[in-house]
């Protein structure tokens, strides 16, 4: 397990404690006279976890640490980061509820279709498109964190939001269009060898009990 793997993993460490910071209610603090609700520390413990997603990829590709399980874990970690903090702002009636099933539903498409081409040998790494949501996902969600106490940015947060939206559909529809089509192909192709191998199997069978039965049957002509 190497450092840029480590970082990944403290994403989503991250995220039950986003959830709970997000939903506890009357959470105040004073820190140098500052005062800290709860949606202020939902905001630091969410750009501490999406900072982690610049760092692990940049060391990663640095120190020539890119791993196989680093690829597959780092956007699940970001799915769950990102999907985590917009059910939670659907919980304190932040954002719309339709537009959060989309996004998450789209996520949990792409990691389906991940885990389908990793069976068949392929890793889909994240495309520019896909990098660009990430960025606006982050910044939708940190707006909505602070438009819980500066109501004027709500119409700006949701204007990003609603970027987030189309960026996930823009994106989801690049990744499907380039790899399955591909997979399906060799998906079909594999199954087609394992039934040509069980119609060589059974034609071998038969054979083999056909031999059986003539022998037989000479066996019986001879002591006839």
């Amino acid at each position: 397990m190497n450092f840029p793997n480590l970082l990944t993993l403290l994403r989503i460490f991250f995220v039950p404690f986003l959830v709970a910071v997000l939903v506890q209610e009357d959470l105040r603090f004073e820190v140098h006279r500052f005062e800290i609700t709860n949606e202020f520390l939902a905001l630091a413990i969410f750009l501490a976890a999406a900072a982690t997603d610049l760092v692990d990829g940049y060391l990663a590709r640095r120190w020539g640490q890119i791993t196989t399980v680093g690829t597959l874990l780092d956007p699940i970690a970001d799915k769950l980061l990102i999907s985590s903090a917009l059910i939670a702002l659907v919980q304190v009636r932040v954002v719309p509820s339709w537009m959060v099933i989309l996004i998450v539903g789209r996520e949990f498409a792409i990691t389906g279709l991940r885990s389908i081409a990793a069976a068949e040998g392929y890793t889909i790494k994240a495309s520019d498109l896909g990098r660009t949501k990430m960025v606006t996902q982050v910044i939708a969600i940190s707006l909505l964190l602070l438009s819980i106490h500066w109501k004027a940015l709500s119409t700006l947060a949701m204007v990003w939001l609603w970027g987030v939206v189309l960026f996930s559909v823009a994106s989801a529809a690049g990744y499907f269009r380039k790899f399955w089509r591909r997979v399906d192909d060799r998906v079909k192709r594999r199954r087609r060898r394992e039934l040509l191998m069980l119609e060589k199997k059974a034609r071998l069978k038969e054979m083999a009990q056909a031999k059986a039965a003539a022998a037989e049957a000479r066996g019986r002509e001879q002591v006839l």
